[in-house]
């Protein structure tokens, strides 16, 4: 399993998670970043046309939900998310502060 990052980080990545209300992939990869005390933007794409044409220009043609973003960098869906945690990257990832 990945390492937690810890809270007292103040400064830490710029997560972006393209999501719709009924995708439970979206839920587990929100969940994930919950667990470890990640804030991040979610981007409801259900109902917003142009913010999935710009979720699936950053995603390099990918227009399942989640897609996701860590300091502008693609990580791709949940699975992707999960499997980055279990190979210890997460961690290291989030704690690179965002770029102003």
């Amino acid at each position: 399993m990945g390492g937690l990052v810890p809270p007292q980080w103040c400064e830490m990545a710029k997560v972006e998670i393209y999501t719709t209300m009924i995708c439970p992939y979206c839920y587990r990869a929100k969940r994930l970043l919950d667990e470890r005390q990640v804030p991040y933007e979610e981007i409801d794409v259900m109902a917003d046309s142009k913010r999935r044409t710009e979720m699936v220009q950053r995603a390099g043609g990918r227009t399942s939900v989640p897609q996701i973003f860590i300091n502008g960098q693609h990580v791709g869906g949940s699975d992707d998310l999960y499997a980055l945690d279990r190979a210890g990257g997460l961690a290291p990832m989030l704690a690179q502060p965002a770029a102003e």
